[in-house]
């Protein structure tokens, strides 16, 4: 009989090994260091390259990365094709505005030269977003890693999972709270909007239509930079682009805690953040400490690319980001 329980603990404890290895494995720092020692200067540079190229490329590259973990966690399924276009990229938050699909097959492209059949697109999703940042003023964080790619990519999912620019503080604390980010996380990534783009689409409501009435504008607004806004996004214009989210031309910073401080935010979602006391609070102590902002950016970040991530046996190393290996599309 002992012998026989000895049998039992040990293929109990056998099957929770093999548990842990295929979900449970955690991220590291130095998971490519001896599979592919040049993985982050490869990336680096060919960001920086990308970069250099179109500015507007860094907050398309910090997007990619934030909407690929609030679906299905980080597992790359942002970057998949689908031939009947019902992909993650097909849902209407992705679908015209998400950029840096092309971009990051030419990282994966380079990566895959340096070192074929190592490293996943979740990965290379998390470096380019943090050296694209670090391109244009963000401060460096270390990535862990160690993603695997996911097989699964939904537009349904997709339009439920992702934030919107118009929930309310509540609503924004809800969604995070379900890939288990806090209220904190959540206004300290709102600061990615430094730079950002946005279209009038977004606009529009808070100068013309506020609430459902004809004409009212939103109070929250700052009212000279509502009549800015108004020469820039006219009521039937929904598709012009605003331009940056804040005044810094694309340099990321602080400054847009200071925007909204100044409830000059563009989106209704910014404004929400001065609805509650820890917004308050949040935003006020990074408009006063950019230096602090920046590391609990970071900080944030590496949280984030947490997010039911795929290793160990789970998942896959795909050949090409946007399609599994098992054929030519999703």
């Amino acid at each position: 009989m002992a012998v026989v329980g000895l049998r039992c603990q040990v293929i109990l404890f056998a099957l929770l090994i093999m548990a842990s290895v295929a979900y449970g494995a955690k991220l590291s720092k130095s998971h490519y260091y001896r599979t592919c020692p040049k993985l982050e200067t490869v990336v680096r540079n060919k960001v920086n390259e990308i970069v250099n190229a179109d500015l507007g490329m860094a907050p398309g590259l910090l997007r990619l990365h934030f909407h690929d973990c609030f679906v299905r966690g980080c597992d790359g399924s942002v970057l998949l094709n689908s031939s009947s276009n019902s992909a993650e990229m097909d849902a209407p938050p992705n679908a015209g505005s998400l950029r840096g699909f092309a971009e990051v097959d030419s990282i994966k492209a380079e990566v895959e030269k340096a070192c074929p059949g190592v490293v996943s697109c979740a990965d290379i999703l998390a470096l380019a977003a943090r050296d694209a940042v670090v391109k244009v003023g963000g401060k460096y964080w270390s990535v862990p890693l160690g993603r695997k790619d996911g097989f699964i990519s939904s537009l349904v999912e997709a339009n439920s999972s992702l934030p919107s620019p118009f929930m309310t503080f509540a609503q924004l604390v809800e969604n995070f709270a379900a890939v288990g980010l806090n209220a904190k996380d959540m206004v300290i990534l709102s600061g990615g909007h430094t730079i950002g783009q946005a279209h009038c689409a977004v606009v529009i409501p808070r100068l013309y239509n506020f609430s459902g009435v004809p004409g009212a504008t939103d109070p929250s607004l700052d009212p000279t930079f509502a009549d800015m806004l108004r020469t820039l996004c006219p009521s039937d214009e929904p598709l012009t682009f605003v331009g940056q989210m804040d005044a810094t031309n694309g340099t990321f910073d602080n400054n847009y805690f200071t925007a909204v401080k100044s409830q000059r935010g563009l989106f209704s979602s910014d404004a929400a953040l001065l609805t509650s006391p820890l917004g308050r609070r949040i935003v006020r102590e990074s408009a006063q400490y950019p230096g602090s902002f920046l590391r609990e950016f970071g900080k944030s970040m590496v949280k984030m690319g947490n997010i039911d991530v795929l290793t160990g046996s789970a998942g896959e190393i795909r050949r090409v980001c946007s399609a599994v290996n098992n054929n030519g599309n999703y």
